[in-house]
């Protein structure tokens, strides 16, 4: 089970990037949009550096649903491939079937 002190800070990231999405997005084409003249960019690269760093998307990290393992993840499932095996083999899982040869 990971740290709950890790798997909250995870979902504080979670909720900032949310917040700031949209004004990010607005920043990030003005910076990239060459037709803008120089000094307006710089501005725009200005405000981003103020926001805060955690509200950036790289900083978020995929955890699984059950434990908050960080490793091992499986997107379709949202699960650690710990829980994966263990709630596949007990049949949870919808889509999921245990191989056997």
């Amino acid at each position: 089970m990971a740290k709950v002190s890790a798997v909250q800070r995870d979902l504080k990231r979670r909720k900032l990037a949310k917040k700031y999405e949209a004004k990010r997005a607005a920043l990030k084409e003005i910076i990239m949009d060459k037709s803008v003249s120089p000094e307006e960019r710089f501005k725009a690269a200005m405000k981003m550096a103020e926001l805060p760093k955690n509200s950036a998307k790289e900083r978020i990290r995929n955890r699984c649903a059950v434990t908050g393992r960080p490793r091992g993840f499986h997107r379709k499932f949202n699960l650690s491939r710990n829980q994966l095996r263990e709630l596949g083999y007990k049949g949870f899982l919808p889509g999921l079937t245990k191989s056997s040869w």
